[in-house]
């Protein structure tokens, strides 16, 4: 038997721990974590990808008790007032505007202006372009931790039963009814292994905000939950992270390489439970396996469709290429791939969130990482795997039992039943085929998976990177170069033309020409339109001159904000610079359709072809990353044909966030100078409510409408698959 666990190659650090515990689905975590928060006594450490205030970690089975059922923040702040030598640390990933719709409006007054002065909250920022912090870590005066794939947030706590009309998840984070079914997995450890875990939360917390942390150095009574079932009892615990090479950090990838040491050594059988599957290297390494004529079976649960409109539309139809070529590797009928199904959910699949691993009843492993690239080289990830010995035989009997209760939950059946499979000599494969078939069930994913254009699967670098991300190659990827060269009169003419433009945009910034680009007498001009009814079109109107002329939008936006204050300067900002996109798309759509054609003949078409299908994740990436003026985007998008209800969401959605910001710095400013005391700074948290508040539903509307739009498109496409 292959030794799998190296320090220093696939993990971390090994350390012992005296218990282990499995936690499947919020339920069982977020209970646990109710009662051991209020147990803390020095350090609480929270990391996490994503982060709820208002989440309650164990909500009531009545309305009327909700009061009863206190908040996270409420939690660790109560927990702070009573013991007075606890100090909280929360690390949130400073997420992707992208996600903004998702997310919880100003979470840095949540968690910190609003919390005890001993509970610090800080936004984590420090990760390449396109990487995220990942890790989803909780631990404990250094004596428990948890580390998993849930983090503490909205629509994560549901039970085994995942019932969509459980009132306990509306009364949790206040979803509305129906909430999708959320399956997930941590993991609990006490001793050394907890204590690591808290050297890694604070190695984090370091780099996040300079501030060094000490490790917790009295013995204490261990806060582990009284009815927290133990599942593994001394064992050593590895630690295994993913890493992005940033600023004086070196990559780690010992996720990636314990995962295709795990498979290589793997000897009965490998169970996985992914959210995603596009690792090409897990994918290869699976497949060798396969091939092997006595090689393991190999089981995968993924979602049916994950969460959110742009990974159904990228990263669900990756997978389909890797899941073919597996098939094609099996020669010998030892592999199969499900999802959670649910009779009684038509309209809603199970929400597979899990990060898991189960092999030959000797290895498992919980964690953060998924099985895809970005997992692998990008987003910081931490997976906790423990290796059993053969003599260990308690322990590798709680491992089965772990794998049996997993499959026993999906296919709605007693342990027992898949302890009888066993007893009758069958595999993992045929033991799950003779128990299918319930209303609850695992069914076979592949009928159900869409078949990915050549387009989709060319994007997975950019989808799915495992690597910071290159911006100009991300730009010329969505809006491709020509490959060959026209009659050099024509380049010359429309090269020159480019030329212009940018130099008209250089001379705005660079020459005396930018003295006409004072905000004051912007200012000034706007002010004294005011109060008229004509101001919304004088404003807008002002933008579409401005695009003409190649102005910097930004300046446009500062002398709204002042001239009109946060609210009204936002939406007249927003309707301005969307005017002022549709003018000149509209320009570049008709330079397009004459010269473009003339220099690259038929060869347009096919561009434009490519193009259309990326219309919203183009818009919405070039206007939160400007990589070239205003103007030059929309008349590069506009000669593209990037369709214009794409071009249309994606400017809104792109353009939203970032007026947001411009705006509310200008006023943060002002207001700096103007009057800088407390009541100002009340004023400004306010202001900044209303102006996110309002970017946040806008911004859900017009997803939800992209959403639908997809969904028809989709029921367009299978109703023609039918016909």
């Amino acid at each position: 038997m292959k030794k799998i666990i190296k320090p220093g190659r696939n993990c971390w650090r090994v350390r012992h721990a005296d218990r282990v515990s499995f936690l499947v689905d919020g339920e069982s975590y977020f209970s646990a974590l109710n009662e051991v928060i209020p147990k803390a006594e020095e350090q609480l450490l929270i990391l996490s990808w994503d982060i709820y205030s208002k989440l309650r970690l164990a909500p009531p089975q009545d309305a009327d008790k909700l009061e009863q059922s206190p908040t996270l923040i409420e939690l660790i702040n109560d927990t702070a007032r009573r013991a007075t030598d606890l100090h909280a640390h929360i690390l949130n990933w400073d997420f992707s505007l992208i996600f903004m719709m998702d997310r919880e409006l100003l979470p840095i007054y949540q968690l910190d202006f609003k919390s005890h002065p001993r509970v610090n909250f800080q936004m984590d920022d420090q990760y390449p372009v396109g990487a995220s912090h990942h890790q989803k870590v909780v631990v404990v005066d250094d004596e428990i931790a948890f580390s998993g794939g849930l983090d503490l947030t909205r629509w994560r706590w549901d039970s085994p039963r995942h019932d969509a009309y459980d009132e306990r998840r509306r009364l949790a984070d206040g979803s509305e009814l129906p909430v999708q079914p959320y399956h997930d997995i941590q993991m609990a450890v006490d001793g050394e292994a907890a204590r690591a875990l808290g050297d890694l939360a604070r190695e984090r917390w370091y780099r996040a905000t300079g501030e060094s942390l000490s490790p917790v150095n009295s013995s204490r009574s261990s806060p582990w939950p009284q009815d927290l079932k133990i599942d593994l009892k001394d064992v050593d615990v590895a630690i295994s992270r993913t890493q992005p090479e940033f600023s004086d950090y070196a990559q780690i990838r010992e996720v990636e390489t314990l995962h295709l040491d795990s498979i290589r050594a793997a000897e009965d059988y490998i169970y996985i439970e992914n959210q995603y599957f596009t690792s090409a290297r897990v994918a290869e390494a699976l497949a060798e396996r396969l091939r092997e004529e006595n090689g393991p079976e190999i089981v995968l649960v993924l979602p049916l469709e994950t969460a959110g409109w742009l990974s159904q539309g990228s990263m669900d139809m990756m997978r389909v290429r890797l899941i073919g070529e597996l098939r094609e590797a099996d020669k010998h009928n030892r592999f199969a791939v499900y999802f959670p199904q649910k009779a009684d959910l038509p309209d809603m699949s199970i929400n597979l969130h899990a990060k898991l691993m189960i092999m030959d009843d000797r290895f498992v492993r919980v964690g953060s990482a998924n099985l895809n690239n970005r997992s692998m080289g990008l987003d910081t990830e931490c997976d906790l795997a423990v290796e059993l010995k053969d003599s260990d035989h308690d322990n590798r009997v709680a491992v089965r039992s772990f794998r049996d209760r997993l499959l026993a939950e999906h296919l709605d059946v007693g342990e027992d039943a898949l302890s009888e499979q066993a007893e009758k000599g069958n595999g993992l494969i045929e033991s799950i085929e003779s128990l299918r078939g319930k209303q609850r069930t695992l069914a076979p994913l592949e009928p159900s998976l869409k078949r990915p254009d050549e387009k989709t699967l060319n994007d997975i670098q950019f989808a799915d990177p495992e690597k910071p991300l290159n911006t100009r190659e991300l730009l010329m990827h969505f809006i491709p170069e020509e490959t060959s060269i026209p009659a050099s009169r024509r380049v010359l003419v429309w090269i020159g033309a480019l030329v212009a433009l940018l130099a008209l945009a250089a001379a705005w910034r660079f020459t005396p020409l930018g003295d006409w680009l004072n905000v004051d007498l912007f200012t000034q001009v706007a002010t004294r339109w005011q109060d008229s009814y004509l101001a919304p079109l004088i404003v807008i109107g002002a933008f579409m001159l401005g695009g003409l002329l190649v102005m910097p939008v930004t300046v446009l936006i500062v002398a709204a904000a002042l001239a009109f204050g946060s609210v009204a300067g936002f939406f007249y900002s927003l309707a301005g610079a969307v005017a002022s996109a549709l003018l000149t798309y509209a320009i570049g759509a008709s330079l397009g359709k004459h010269a473009i054609r003339k220099l690259a003949g038929s060869r347009i078409n096919k561009i434009s072809r490519q193009l259309a299908t990326r219309g919203i994740l183009t818009m919405s990436m070039v206007r939160i990353v400007p990589v070239a003026p205003f103007t030059i985007i929309n008349l590069v998008a506009g000669a593209s044909h990037i369709r214009f209800r794409d071009y249309l969401f994606g400017t809104i959605l792109g353009m939203t966030p970032g007026i947001a910001g411009v705006i509310l710095v200008t006023d943060r400013v002002t207001a700096s100078f103007v009057s800088p005391d407390v009541e100002t700074i009340i004023s400004l948290v306010v202001v900044a409510a209303i102006v996110f508040t309002t970017g946040y539903f806008l911004s859900r509307k017009l997803v939800g409408k992209t959403r639908r739009n997809l969904q028809q498109d989709k029921v367009k496409t299978d109703h023609a698959k039918t016909d």
